[in-house]
């Protein structure tokens, strides 16, 4: 019983959390059923509770799956809330919650509560991104930054200016000059698994990078903010560097620091979901791809965790195969098991 307490899972499966649901499944034993983590079925003693990290697994010990909450099929509205997501990154202007939620055929608050669950980002949030994704696209091919803005679907240029910072992490113009005017602060040092390089805008820690030598992972945020002034960090910088080894050197105790992540509306998504998984568990791309509503789209998951532009605060180590075999890591399959056997042995 104690096992079963101690593990995260248990506190997920007392709150009936539906962001649980696609990574793993409990099953009890005294039934011999499993469920999603979000099941309405009657709450099981621990002693009595398995968890599974899939369903094959599951059924592979004995147990069948719940009528009630069908753990083997893919979330509850996950086809409506993918088709919610292609109409927004299709829309021109954010689409009324209103109007999304009748073509899911869901009430609004029911709409709101099931997106979220599934993305990790509210409605708007998800249809701002899309549209802060045609913008980026949109400067490096407009005649004008203004051309740029009306294009991405913003009424206004006033109104754009009012969340630029948010939607680029930048003026429009320095974004579009490829940073120039912007000030990245960084500072290369070693750790246990090689160089480490932390970089932070004015918003966040923008890059966590790993690699064998220092100079390559300076040319890799060149090539990321190629017009940026790069100014190397001082003493007071260097305390954030030191939290960010220790992150990496004990990577189950997670960064509370502000994160500027840069991506599209589908790597965002992505990124959230990786953020879900608790240290010294793994999830699969099938997993992942199933629990952003989407579950064909595991290629694209793997390349949005080969995008991640920060290493281990969003824990793209912890995305393995479905047969749990470590598959590519943009750092080095190393260590990528480097991380996940500290955090297994925390």
């Amino acid at each position: 019983m104690m096992l079963t307490e101690q593990d995260p899972r248990w506190a997920q499966l007392r709150a009936r959390d539906p962001a649980a649901d696609g990574r793993f499944v409990y099953a009890v034993r005294t039934t011999g059923v499993y469920c999603r983590p979000s099941c309405a079925a009657r709450a099981a003693r621990p002693e009595n509770v398995r968890f599974y990290d899939t369903p094959a697994e599951a059924e592979a010990a004995g147990f069948r799956p719940c009528q009630r909450c069908r753990p083997g099929q893919p979330p509850a509205h996950a086809a409506a809330i993918a088709a919610a997501c292609r109409a927004m990154e299709a829309a021109e202007d954010i689409p009324a919650l209103d109007t999304l939620a009748a073509a899911a055929g869901l009430s609004p608050s029911h709409f709101h509560r099931r997106f979220k669950a599934l993305t990790g980002l509210t409605p708007r949030a998800y249809a701002a991104a899309c549209r802060a994704e045609r913008l980026r696209g949109g400067l490096a091919a407009a005649a004008s930054v203004t051309e740029a803005i009306y294009d991405a679907g913003f009424n206004t240029a006033s109104r754009f200016y009012e969340g630029a910072d948010a939607a680029l992490g930048m003026t429009p113009r320095a974004y579009r000059a490829g940073g120039r005017d912007t000030e990245i602060r960084f500072a290369i040092g070693q750790c246990s698994l090689g160089a480490i390089l932390v970089a932070q805008s004015t918003r966040g820690i923008c890059a966590i990078t790993l690699g064998d030598a220092p100079e390559a992972l300076l040319h890799d945020l060149e090539d990321r903010f190629p017009q940026a002034r790069l100014i190397g960090g001082d003493a007071g910088f260097e305390t954030l560097v030191a939290q960010v080894v220790g992150l990496v050197e004990a990577p189950g105790i997670g960064l509370d620091l502000p994160l500027d992540l840069r991506g599209t509306a589908f790597q965002q998504r992505v990124w959230q979901a990786l953020r879900q998984i608790p240290p010294g568990q793994t999830a699969s791309y099938a997993e992942i791809a199933r629990a952003i509503g989407m579950p064909r789209a595991m290629r694209a998951v793997a390349q949005a965790c080969g995008a991640n532009p920060v290493a281990v605060a969003i824990p793209c180590h912890r995305v393995v195969r479905s047969d749990g075999a470590l598959s590519g890591y943009r750092w080095g399959v190393a260590r990528k098991a480097a991380l996940l056997a500290r955090e297994a042995g925390a």
